[in-house]
């Protein structure tokens, strides 16, 4: 008889050895023994379902073992402590964890053990119940039940069958007993008929024709039901039909992840502070909570409703009835409504919380939740913004796909046009939450913080990466060189700029940005653009020539500072030019604004609210224009539809010309007109200014009140032209720097004695003559009022000091023909040194001090200085667009002198016309010039159009040298054929690559690889000009015509793709492969720290084709970290939720950067799909034409910053060597060679 069990001893070692090196828990534990209840250490190892024990650590052999099958484990209390040991020793003993094993089977005692930490101790208790295999017996018997159940129904199943065989069989019966008794009817019908003829049966022939027949109508009646069934399947109506259903579906997986959403919005935000505002040291109020999250609760519960709805619905399926939970949802919209009203300032409230730090640091614990996936608390607050856009596109798509005679037709219209109503509300809210998000993460990405972002009308233009030059005494710059790698390295700036501040980071090694300690932070009202810094005496090559011209200035005059100059270097003259022209219309912005708001609110009595409501054609509907609530950043309303002329209108209006408004209007302007009617426009306002500008916009330019004449004459000083707007000095460039850059306007003006001014209310269409409005100052008290005829002195630009003298004692003074002097003189004095004209004390000087206000085209040095007053350093101002319209209301609200008479006064107020007309036109020209280079190079007409009406410009006698030189300027860009422009292009790299000798993949480096293709694939995404992205072309037939560089950019994004599936398969052996793979996978992480996603995707698709996927025995070589390297990878590129996760990277990563293009295709063809180009009036929808914009200036901040990376050619030969690319098919079978499938 068999007294023990016996086993295979050398297998439980092998598997003690496996537990050893790979068991699941391993660490040491206290047994408990059999007797006298000791307690012994042991070392524990768990492997699947074993457990094992040694003496030690580093024993070989196993003292013993446990099969975990089946046993359970519980918390066991510590033991009472018997005897007088030490107070230590005992609390130490009751600290530890208490354990027991309990086994399912009688006869075996329990295993009781313990450990020092209880973390631990949960943790051995965790492995031992999966060990336990309790889960799988848990779910074995719930199967044996189920297959017990399925059981009884067979064999109930089986008696029923029985049953019915048996009725069936009666049933055959019956029907048998039926027939016979048919028959006996028959037979005796038959004997009825004794008489009856034989020529009464039928033919054989004619049986066989009726059978025929018979056959014939049976087969033509089923191919008929058939074409009938196959026609409807084909028909639009059921085509509608399957559209319409899946539209449904669609909609229905929508609507569940947006609850998912809002159920993380609540639960994982909402709940959880309120409960922090109610503890003993709140890190927010409950006021704040309210605000933050107002009606997010209800939302939430009406669209739980809502997609419960759904899913009842989908249960009834194919017949789809969705209008009545629409009628559900449309009473609620109410909330809706509140929340977009308080979406803004729900935002703005969180940036102020967040500047708690125990609020912070509390939220950030919440938003690392696995659930948020990432994701702020703002991007949860702004989902419910998208939602009903989103509602509007599924309603269009399914009356679309709905029959006009459908019985829920007219609810989905109703539906449809009531979310429409709310959409309008709610695309202005959308627009400004999306300017808040991107401050938002730009603030975060600075680590001191920047406060200037929490500003809600801060609207972020453009950033990128210049140089900074080093400033050394006097104003000079250094000698140093744009090739030098210290000034590249060291003065290396990530540079931001907004409507009104500009500012300037370092990077860290981290990545961090750091605002600089002095001048970090510039506030554009402060600035002064200098874009060509010119020769001076000590250095009379300029530092245009030192750095290639691409050098810009910045000069900066805080009010409660000395001033200082900030000079940067673009990587290229496209870039400076991009740059220069943002920041100057900014500049031109503020400066409007806070003119008109300094000349209207007191000295007119208009303030400018007021004067925006007194031009009804501003911001009140009409047929042609429909306007937003949204104000752009010149505080006007903006425009949500309008018509050609009065978009046209807008963009000539000489009063302001928002930056935004520009942006998107030359962005998307061939969509709704062409090149030659803006230019046509543009022509006209600047020959015709008069009949072209609406007589209304002249009228409110000129706006003055009678009412206020005078009455600032008792002190002799205006407070509101005394004012300091931005800063007090007037605007200062280098001595012999042109006026044309200098966009700096002096609002101090001080008054000496009464001060007359220009009666602007009249209007005429008359001829400008050739003279500039300088407002008239009053002589001393003591000098008589002789009139004087200053006609007769301009033949010479320098006059005498007599003749002067005469000016001065005359109180009635021309000045029309006095300002037309000082413009000559300026255009005399431009290059004449500083110093010359600051020690000439001739009374012609002496009169022009007493000038009152000072004329943007009057040289600084003949304008009036206080008494005391230090010399002007610098020569020359400029006369932007918002400088002309100081000249034009800086004497506003003051009396007239007794002497002026209606020709003097038109003579000044068509000048000023003109020259801000002038302004304008050169404004326009120069950001169309600069920024949309490519439709002057796609279009020699339109060229030849530009050149002759900036040449017409040059032939103007009455152009000031400012405007003189931009014109110049602007046409050196337009003639020039782009000899800067150091940029490699696709087709020189394939040139220079044909004659080298190929590389194989073994020898190249994986950062070499990452390098180059992040070269080519930018090379290629810069490459693709603005307009393809209009009209979705890359989507049409004739796709290869209409968007070429799109499509070149897809098909280079296949080959690389398949390039890295073939360099994987054309290994053999399994190692070289894992390999292979390991090292494209290094690639797409290098080029995920090079910003370079679209590469990132290129190898990651390519590794997730079915061929190279499949391959289990390679990936099994591939190591865990690569693996993970790869998940994280695939989690940043994912297309989930419309690539949420690449959104939120590009918006924390700074150029230069290369984004996946299909994600912006995507959103164009969302766009394009949803709303159309002209409203039913045939008015163009700006507001879609603003949010294509926004996607193209992203898409062309990506391309504008280029890669400083070196050309390699060995390697670019490589990865453009189509020769080694593999299609599909090919690759597909040597997957099934390397590894054949498994038989089934």
């Amino acid at each position: 008889m068999q007294k023990s069990v016996r086993y295979n001893e050398g297998h439980a070692l092998y598997l003690a050895f496996l537990a050893r090196k790979e068991g699941t828990k391993r660490g040491f534990l206290s047994k408990k023994a059999a007797e006298a209840s000791r307690w012994h250490e042991k070392w524990f190892a768990l492997y699947q379902n074993v457990l094992f024990y040694f003496e030690g650590e580093q024993s070989g052999r196993p003292a013993g073992m446990y099969l975990l099958e089946g046993c359970s484990c519980e918390r066991a209390p510590a033991p009472p402590r018997m005897g007088a040991g030490p107070a230590g020793a005992r609390d130490a003993l009751d600290k530890q964890y208490y354990f027991t094993v309990l086994f399912g089977h009688e006869g075996q005692k329990p295993l009781e053990l313990r450990c020092e930490e209880e973390q631990d101790g949960k943790e051995w208790m965790e492995a031992i119940h999966q060990a336990s295999y309790a889960d799988i017996l848990i779910e074995r018997e719930v199967l044996t039940q189920k297959y017990i159940h399925l059981v009884q129904i067979v064999e109930t199943e089986k008696i029923a069958a029985n049953q019915l065989r048996h009725q069936l069989e009666d049933q055959d019966t019956e029907i048998e007993r039926l027939k016979s008794e048919i028959i006996a009817l028959n037979k005796t019908k038959e004997r009825m008929r004794p008489y009856q003829s034989n020529q009464e049966d039928e033919d054989p022939d004619i049986k066989k024709i009726k059978k025929v027949q018979s056959f014939m109508r049976g087969w033509l009646c089923r191919r008929k039901w058939k074409t009938i069934v196959q026609d409807y399947i084909c028909s639009p109506h059921a085509e509608s039909m399957r559209k319409r259903n899946q539209i449904v579906f669609t909609m229905v997986e929508a609507e569940s992840e947006y609850v998912h959403q809002l159920y993380i919005l609540v639960n994982g935000f909402l709940r959880p502070l309120r409960m922090a505002a109610s503890s003993k040291k709140p890190p927010i109020s409950h006021d704040d909570v309210s605000s933050i999250f107002l009606n997010s609760e209800t939302i939430m519960f009406l669209h739980e409703i809502f997609h419960q709805g759904l899913k009842a619905r989908i249960a009834n399926w194919p017949t789809l009835i969705l209008a009545d939970l629409f009628d559900i949802l449309l009473p609620m919209l109410n909330i809706y409504q509140e929340f977009v009203r308080n979406h803004q300032y729900s935002l703005q409230v969180l940036a102020n919380c967040k500047q708690n730090r125990d609020f912070d640091k509390l939220l950030k614990q919440y938003e690392a939740n696995p659930a948020c996936e990432g994701r702020m608390l703002e991007t949860f607050l702004t989902y419910p913004m998208f939602q009903i856009p989103r509602y509007i596109i599924t309603l269009h798509e399914l009356l679309a796909h709905t029959p006009h005679e459908h019985v829920e037709r007219k609810s989905l219209e109703f539906a449809k046009s009531k979310l429409e109503e709310l959409s309008r509300v709610m695309h202005d809210e959308v627009s400004d939450t999306e300017n808040i998000r991107k401050n938002l993460a730009i603030e975060r990405m600075i680590v001191e913080g920047c406060d200037i972002l929490l500003d809600t009308s801060q609207t972020f233009i453009r950033q990128g990466s210049l140089i900074q030059v080093p400033s050394v005494e006097r104003g000079k710059l250094s000698k140093v060189r744009l090739g030098s790698l210290s000034l590249k390295k060291e003065g290396e700036r990530q540079c931001f700029l907004f409507t009104k501040h500009f500012l300037i980071c370092t990077r860290s090694s981290g990545g961090k940005l750091h605002l600089l300690k002095a001048g970090g932070v510039l506030s554009l009202i402060e600035c002064t653009l200098i874009e060509e810094p010119d020769a001076s005496d000590d250095d009379p090559k300029g530092s245009g020539q030192v750095f290639g011209h691409l050098d810009f200035k910045i000069v900066v005059e805080p009010p409660d500072s000395a001033p200082f100059t900030v000079v940067l270097l673009a990587p290229s003259r496209q870039e400076k030019a991009a740059w220069t022209s943002d920041i100057s219309q900014c500049v031109d912005n503020i400066r409007c604004n806070g003119l008109m708001t300094i000349v209207f609110e007191e000295n007119s009595k208009v303030t400018v609210p007021h004067m925006i409501k007194s031009d009804a054609r501003l911001h009140k509907d009409d047929t042609d224009i429909c306007f937003s609530k949204t104000l752009n950043s010149c505080k006007v309303p903006q425009i949500r539809y309008a018509s050609v002329e009065r978009l046209l209108e807008r963009l000539t209006d000489l009063r302001f010309l928002s930056i935004d408004f520009l942006n998107t209007f030359l962005h998307t302007y061939r969509i709704f007109t062409t090149a030659a009617v803006v230019l046509a426009k543009l022509s006209d306002i600047y020959k015709r200014p008069f009949t072209s500008i609406p007589v209304r916009s002249l009228e409110l330019f000129f706006a003055t009140s009678q009412n206020n004449r005078g009455e600032h004459l008792v002190d002799g000083k205006s407070p509101r032209l005394c004012r300091k707007f931005s800063s007090p000095p007037p605007l200062a460039v280098s001595r012999t720097s042109s006026p044309v850059r200098a966009r700096k306007l002096s609002l101090t003006s001080p008054l000496n004695s009464k001060i007359g001014a220009l009666d602007l209310t009249t209007s005429s269409a008359s001829s400008s003559p050739t003279t500039t409005h300088s407002p008239a100052a009053s002589p001393p008290p003591h000098t008589g009022k002789v009139p004087l005829d200053l006609s007769r002195s301009l033949s010479s630009p320098e006059q005498s000091p007599g003749s002067v003298k005469e000016n001065v004692d005359n109180p009635r003074v021309d000045l029309c023909n006095k300002l037309k002097r000082s413009i000559q003189r300026a255009a005399v004095l431009e290059s004449a040194p500083v110093d010359r004209a600051g020690m000439e004390s001739s009374p012609a000087a002496d009169a022009a001090e007493l000038s009152p206000c000072r004329s943007p085209s009057t040289p600084r040095h003949l304008r009036y200085r206080q008494p005391g007053g230090q010399t002007a350093d610098n020569a020359h101002c400029s006369v932007s667009p918002a400088s002309a319209f100081a000249i034009a209301t800086a004497a506003a609200g003051h009396g007239s002198p007794p002497g002026f008479n209606n020709t003097e006064r038109t003579c000044d107020k068509e000048f000023i016309i003109r020259r801000t007309a002038t302004n304008r036109v050169l404004n326009v020209l120069r950001h169309w010039v600069s920024k949309h280079a490519q439709d002057f190079e796609l279009d020699n007409e339109l060229k030849m159009n530009v050149l002759n009406l900036l040449e017409e410009v040059l032939r103007d006698p009455d152009l000031l040298p400012q405007e003189r030189k931009a014109t110049a300027n602007i046409l050196r860009a337009l003639s020039q054929d782009d000899q800067d422009d150091i940029h490699l292009k696709l087709e020189d790299i394939i040139q220079m690559t044909d004659y080298l000798k190929a590389e194989c993949f073994e020898t190249l480096s994986a950062m070499e690889l990452a390098e180059q293709i992040t070269l080519l694939d930018h090379i290629v995404f810069r490459s693709i000009p603005y307009e393809e992205f209009l009209g979705q072309g890359w989507m049409k037939l004739d796709k290869n015509e209409r968007t070429p560089y799109i499509m070149k950019t897809s098909q280079h994004f296949n080959d690389m793709s398949n390039l890295v599936a073939s360099q994987i398969m054309n290994y053999a052996d399994v190692s070289s492969r894992a390999n292979a793979i390991e090292k494209w996978v290094a690639v797409a992480d290098i080029c995920r720290c090079l910003h370079n996603y679209n590469g990132v995707l290129e190898i990651t698709s390519a590794l997730n084709r079915s061929a190279i996927y499949r391959l289990k025995k390679t990936w099994a070589k591939v190591s865990k970290q690569t693996k993970a390297l790869m998940d994280k990878l695939q989690k940043t590129i994912s297309s989930e939720g419309r690539f949420k996760s690449l959104r939120e990277t590009l918006k924390n990563c700074n150029p230069p950067a290369v984004p996946y293009l299909g994600m912006y295709l995507t959103d164009l063809a969302f766009i394009e799909e949803g709303t159309p180009n002209f409203t039913e009036e045939g008015l163009v929808n700006f507001s879609k034409m603003r949010m294509i914009s926004h996607i193209i200036r992203e898409i062309r901040q990506f391309q504008q910053t280029s890669y400083r990376i070196d050309h390699q050619p060995k390697v670019t030969q490589y990865l453009l060597d189509k020769t080694l690319i593999i299609d599909e098919d090919t690759l597909y079978e040597l997957s099934l060679k390397i590894e054949p499938r498994l038989p089934a």
